[in-house]
């Protein structure tokens, strides 16, 4: 048996020492054991067997309570983008300012992924890699919950002039992506910068707190208070590296 294995085996038996589980108590040890492996490993490199002997239960159990790896795999993914995109559309439905319902989003999502649900980004880093080859269209439909969440915030803010002008689908990428980056580069961002370089890595705290300044500063209109003509003024932005228009002379 391979060192692996046996490692294996031996955090199985820790969990499983004691009385025997119960329904519920094995549940929950597969789920957590999942979760552990998935963001390890990807769903492709975790057997069925090194699951159950994780949670310290006969690999049957998968089958049993979930179906298969399969479907324990997208119980784990489903619960939780469930639960993110409940909070996000409540906060969606607030009618504070956008730029503070923002920030309690970022706040939100950076709670689930940090303390929460702490394999989650790494799972989904790891999916996204692998272009959703193992997510259901009913799993799918969650993420697309969470994009029109943030995209009624942001159009909100720019109708009420609270934020400039910007896309709402690029700045929910923008937000997301930043937080699911950062929470699922966790490990290897502390072996470059604590190992390699003796630079205590930011927390999630930190942050947290540096994208909800970065978002809503980026965004905030600095016309909130000026007139219809100022407004569209400003509204009328081009990017620095567009090209000019020219001016195309008659020929000679």
């Amino acid at each position: 048996m391979s060192s692996q294995r046996t490692a294996e085996k031996e955090r199985g038996r820790g969990r499983s020492a004691g009385r025997r589980p119960g329904v519920t108590e094995t549940r929950e040890a597969l789920l957590e054991a999942g979760r552990e492996l998935f963001a390890e490993r990807g769903f492709d490199g975790v057997p069925v067997w090194t699951i159950a002997e994780r949670a310290g239960v006969n690999k049957a159990m998968i089958s049993y309570h979930f179906g298969g790896k399969r479907q324990l795999y997208l119980a784990i993914v489903g619960a939780t983008f469930s639960e993110i995109a409940s909070l996000v559309e409540e906060l969606a439905d607030s009618r504070q300012p956008a730029p503070d319902v923002l920030r309690e989003l970022i706040a939100v999502v950076g709670d689930v992924a940090s303390r929460r649900h702490p394999h989650f980004c790494t799972m989904m880093l790891r999916e996204i890699l692998a272009g959703g080859a193992h997510l259901e269209p009913e799993v799918l439909a969650m993420p697309a919950r969470i994009l029109a969440a943030v995209e009624r915030i942001v159009e909100r803010g720019v109708r009420e002039g609270a934020l400039r002008p910007v896309d709402p689908l690029l700045t929910h990428l923008s937000l997301v992506g930043s937080l699911v980056f950062f929470f699922g580069a966790a490990r290897f961002r502390e072996r470059v910068l604590a190992a390699r370089l003796g630079i205590a890595p930011p927390t999630a705290d930190q942050y947290v707190k540096h994208v909800q300044d970065l978002i809503t500063h980026g965004l905030a209109a600095p016309d909130a208070g000026a007139g219809p003509a100022e407004k569209e003024r400003s509204s009328r932005w081009r990017s620095p590296h567009a090209p000019r228009a020219t001016r195309h002379r008659s020929p000679r």
